[in-house]
């Protein structure tokens, strides 16, 4: 790990932004922090990450910001129960996950939300379009086969509103019953179903640009008209940060910058975004798809305190959790509303 001054950003495999604290302003209402590891998974839905990394929202922060790349949620949560990770960008079924084995934890503010779109072949499309939920039993009956449905593993947000989706909007049963589902990393998802290895999937930009300028498919659905305002990512902080007043409101304030700067200059938040995430996630790319109606970023965590306890019934029902965790257990918000005072 290679630690640089204020003001200069260096990335390795993790990346350390040495910051100048406050004197005397460390630790209000608890124990001061020295330093604060922040860990994200890079994908589109974490953008205020991309954007605090690259204009250097992170200095602001009272202590030393190490960054931490993982490859998936499951990997930082991991980390973050083993106290190795202070702060994670992530979906919040993992933030659940933590929060339900008995990690003293909690939301700080929310990333992003409405971020899916459900596609699939023209054909399958004009299916739906014409019978609704009845299509999946006609597929069935005419192919001899259900629809072949790519999603992340079980309980994690996508397969969440998926679920919600079949199960509650179209009352088609339980989605195994309905659907022939397989696990399909987001990153994979076009490879796979350009090739017809699957006959549909619920995708997350940029993706989802990618698949809406192919002729040859199309949206069954947008998740914002599934459960509207559903959360996506969130911005999860352990109990050493939320215990220093400072840092935590700190991380908010930064988090809330980034909401605005990305509001405010969109091509610029996505081309931040392209060059931290990389992977194939170009430039051009990451700054088309800012235009989706499945690129939904804010901070305010009040405002998926109801789906968010929609969705923990469904993370509980196929074992992630034991229970849907409580609101006041999930959610930290004193950082925020201080702000907002």
């Amino acid at each position: 790990m290679i630690h640089t001054s204020r003001r200069r950003l260096l990335q390795t495999g993790a990346t350390t932004i040495a910051t100048a604290g406050i004197a005397g302003c460390l630790g209000q209402g608890g124990a001061s922090l020295d330093s604060v590891t922040v860990a994200y998974v890079p994908i589109y839905p974490n953008m205020q990450h991309y954007v605090m990394l690259q204009e250097g929202y992170y200095e602001a922060v009272p202590a030393d910001v190490t960054i931490e790349r993982f490859s998936s949620g499951p990997s930082v949560v991991k980390a973050f129960a083993s106290g190795d990770v202070d702060v994670a960008l992530f979906g919040i079924s993992p933030a659940m996950v933590l929060v339900d084995k008995g990690t003293e934890a909690g939301i700080l503010a929310a990333n992003s939300r409405n971020g899916f779109k459900i596609v699939g072949p023209a054909d399958l499309v004009d299916r739906y379009e014409q019978d609704g939920a009845a299509a999946f039993e006609r597929f069935e009956r005419e192919q001899g086969r259900k629809v072949r449905f790519g999603a992340p593993p079980d309980g994690s947000v996508p397969d969440i509103v998926l679920r919600y989706w079949i199960q509650e909007r179209l009352d088609a049963g339980e989605m195994e019953s309905v659907v022939d589902k397989s696990n399909v990393p987001p990153a994979k998802a076009v490879q796979t179903i350009q090739s017809g290895d699957i006959d549909a999937t619920i995708i997350q930009e940029p993706f989802a640009t990618i698949i809406g300028q192919d002729d040859g498919f199309g949206e069954l659905a947008w998740s914002g008209n599934i459960l509207e305002n559903h959360p996506v990512t969130v911005l999860f902080a352990n109990q050493r940060v939320l215990s220093d007043s400072d840092v935590a409101q700190s991380l908010v304030e930064q988090h809330i910058a980034a909401t605005e700067f990305t509001a405010d200059s969109p091509d610029a938040a996505g081309a931040h975004a392209a060059s931290v995430i990389g992977s194939g996630v170009s430039e051009d790319l990451a700054t088309a798809a800012m235009d989706s109606q499945a690129s939904d970023f804010f901070s305010d965590p009040h405002a998926i305190t109801d789906q968010a306890a929609t969705m923990g019934e469904f993370v509980a029902n196929v074992g992630n959790i034991e229970e849907p965790v409580a609101t006041e257990d999930l959610f930290a918000f004193d950082p925020y509303d201080a702000i907002h005072e």
